[in-house]
């Protein structure tokens, strides 16, 4: 009707709200509810208001609507409108009625038939649409809805590798949507597809990873598939996907092995990739036509397209990721999977939304959707079925693709209780499974605890980067000694009451870094902070600090590419910006290959230096003497059955421009130093600690 906009909604179970909008005068409303096609008579009106070109009109109902049913008002001078019924899920005891604990949602393969189940508890009908080959006609299932809220259908047949969408009804609207649980996808998700995982080998190899006796026996490299293999200067052949990661045998220009091999060296023993799962923002049809970190999540089940080897095919994208995994175990390399489960991309378009509106995104106290994080809307990790999917999704994995640990996109923003169940379910996998994420404290309007720093008591299985850590070094390397006493406690874990109160319960709860993806590199922050060094005096002190790290009680982790001093050309965030500044520069690599044999004998010292990886506070507060000699600090070990065989060890970090000098009582011998002068003086008792370097020494054996 011209100049004239209806609309009803339910705004309590018992309770419709009818407004109109129009230009012509107000006539008394009776307006009918129907349900399903049948009448079901007059609602009582319990209030109307009227002003110029408006009306609202209160319905109290008989009884609460009971939802999974069509509904429309109908009223002889305006016809008939659709009833929205989204406001439900803000409803007391929703969560309760509706929280399905099953383990069926997405679909349950057999040969002889395949299960499907939504959960879309305000929907009044869900179609299912399949075919088995790509050239087949769509046919379809009508779903039947069940408990809590779950549609179910099964399809009799072999579906493996079938596509398959949704049709769901809300609110009298339909929408084409994927499944929520898809495990496998048509390219850029325009399908799911049905996979038999059963037939799919498994390479697996969990019997050569070494064994972890703590968190802090982890060394962490974290990467990008596509940053990692892009570069022209090797010969790796499946650039920018799962396979070329793991190409066996390839070199740089100059002879030096590059990707695999060249992770292999370094004797990590965690490779942290940024996100693997489905993301929105790179065409996989096109991989090299758009560049994207990951961090904007379409499909939390399903492995990046743009990844695989045959981007047509659906289980290239699964058989490539899994052999990529299996062929890291095999090297005795761990892989953490870098997951985003605080936003999607584009909420309103995302199938969380279409399939259940006004669910899984959190709002705030004025009703807003919340965006924390300015990167999307915050996904309502607290609710329960936003919070089995995340827990779900995370198992499947740890049991499909055998990963070994999660770090937590934005942390600070997840609800506690689902990082604890994670945590649980995890560690019931493996005792050895690696959490820890980005803890810093966003705000956020829920009553229950988030996962930042603040609550770290809260999750003690938890590791955190250490903003602490990170900002300290950084300013005491670029020459702020004010920051000095700072970096005695971040060098202690950040976690015994020494200068500073403790911020962890322990050293397993602080990842010790000063560059990630985010933000610029180390090289770039000193090139910003000092315009006066030279590149030669830069590469020092990246060598330098990158021992420290590894001297340093907690656990270390370095971003790929600072073991040599790689530049992002000053930019701090490059998530979009393509190749040139991301990709891993093999060809530096090739000029500053003394970088990364340095970094390996950091890497190795530590590995077998069992009193570096110490984690409890009360023995690290015993075993250790922290001082200073000027400028350079002094990190001294005086349990002498923590160091046995040896007689003493020290560790020095000098992060000044001068030469310092130790003078021991009892001979010393250096075991690293990262500056290369790895000999003492003629005098056995004087350790040179060079301008900007890491020195550790140990006293001689008889």
């Amino acid at each position: 009707m011209k100049d004239t906009y209806l609309n009803a909604k339910l705004i309590s179970p018992d309770l419709l709200r009818l407004v109109v909008f129009s230009s012509l005068p107000y006539e008394k409303l009776e307006p009918v509810l129907w349900k399903d096609g049948v009448s079901m008579g007059k609602p009582t009106v319990a209030r109307t208001s009227t002003l110029s070109s408006i009306s609202i009109v209160d319905l109290r109902l008989n009884e609460p609507l009971e939802l999974g049913h069509s509904y429309s008002l109908v009223m002889p001078q305006y016809g008939s409108v659709p009833v929205d019924v989204t406001e439900a899920t803000t409803f007391p005891g929703f969560d309760e009625e509706f929280h399905y604990k099953g383990n069926d949602l997405g679909y349950t393969y057999s040969k002889k038939y395949t299960g499907f189940a939504l959960w879309a508890p305000l929907a009044s009908k869900v179609v299912l649409s399949y075919r088995k080959k790509p050239e087949d006609p769509w046919s379809v299932v009508e779903m039947i809805r069940c408990d809590h809220g779950v549609f179910k259908g099964r399809v009799y047949g072999d579906l493996h590798l079938a596509e398959y969408h949704y049709h769901v009804t809300n609110s009298e609207v339909t929408v084409k949507v994927t499944d929520p649980y898809a495990k496998g996808s048509t390219l850029n998700g325009e399908n799911s597809v049905v996979i038999d995982f059963g037939r799919l080998k498994d390479n697996d190899h969990p019997e050569a990873l070494p064994v972890l006796n703590s968190p802090c026996d982890a060394i962490i490299y974290e990467g990008h598939v596509r940053d990692l293999t892009i570069d022209p200067h090797t010969d790796i052949r499946e650039k920018g996907r799962f396979k070329g990661l793991v190409e066996e045998g390839r070199k740089t220009e100059a002879g030096h092995p590059a990707g695999f091999d060249y992770i292999k060296s370094l004797g990590i023993t965690h490779l942290q990739l940024l996100p693997i799962y489905d993301y929105k923002t790179v065409d996989e049809s096109k991989p090299s036509s758009g560049y994207n970190w990951g961090y904007d999540p379409a499909q939390y089940f399903v492995p990046e397209g743009s990844y695989a080897s045959n981007l047509e095919d659906p289980l290239s994208r699964i058989v490539d990721c899994r052999d990529m995994v299996a062929k890291f175990h095999q090297a005795g390399i761990r892989i953490v999977m870098d997951v985003v489960y605080n936003h999607v991309y584009e909420y309103q378009n995302s199938v969380f939304e279409k399939v259940v509106p006004n669910y899984y995104f959190r709002r705030r106290a004025n009703s807003k959707l919340a965006n924390t994080s300015g990167c999307g809307n915050d996904l309502a990790t607290e609710r329960p079925m936003v919070r089995k999917l995340i827990v779900d999704a995370c198992r499947h994995w740890i049991e499909t693709y055998h990963i070994d640990g999660f770090r937590f996109d934005l942390m600070g923003i997840i609800d506690v209780e689902t990082l604890q169940q994670i945590r649980a379910m995890a560690r019931s996998h493996d005792p050895r499974f690696l959490l820890y994420g980005e803890g810093w404290n966003m705000g956020g309007e829920v009553s229950v605890p988030l996962g930042h720093m603040g609550n770290a008591n809260l999750l003690p299985e938890f590791g955190f980067f250490n903003d602490f850590y990170r900002e300290t070094l950084k300013n005491y390397a670029a020459g702020d000694f004010g920051a000095k006493n700072a970096f005695k406690n971040a060098l202690a874990g950040s976690c015994i009451d020494f200068i500073l109160p403790p911020k962890f319960a322990s050293a397993t709860q602080t990842i010790n870094y000063v560059e990630c993806h985010d933000n610029a590199t180390f090289f770039d922050f000193l090139s910003m902070r000092r315009r006066d060094y030279s590149l030669e005096t830069k590469l020092e002190i990246i060598q330098g600090v990158n021992a420290a790290i590894l001297f340093s009680f907690g656990i270390p982790f370095f971003h790929a590419g600072q073991e040599i001093g790689m530049s992002k050309w000053e930019e701090d965030n490059t998530y979009n910006k393509g190749d040139g500044y991301n990709k891993f520069s093999y060809r530096l690599l090739d000029e500053r290959y003394e970088m990364a044999e340095n970094f390996k004998k950091m890497v190795a010292i530590r590995k077998k230096s069992p009193y570096l990886r110490i984690y409890d506070p009360r023995l690290i507060n015993q075993a250790i003497d922290v001082g200073e000699i000027n400028d350079t600090v002094r990190l001294s070990f005086v349990e002498k059955n923590l160091i046995a065989p040896e007689e003493e060890v020290h560790a020095f970090f000098n992060a000044s421009g001068r030469d310092e000098t130790y003078w021991a009582p009892t001979p010393l011998e250096k075991v690293f130093d990262s500056s290369h002068q790895d000999r003492l003086d003629t005098d056995p008792h004087a350790v040179i600690i060079p301008a900007h370097s890491t020195v550790l020494t140990r006293g001689k054996k008889a």
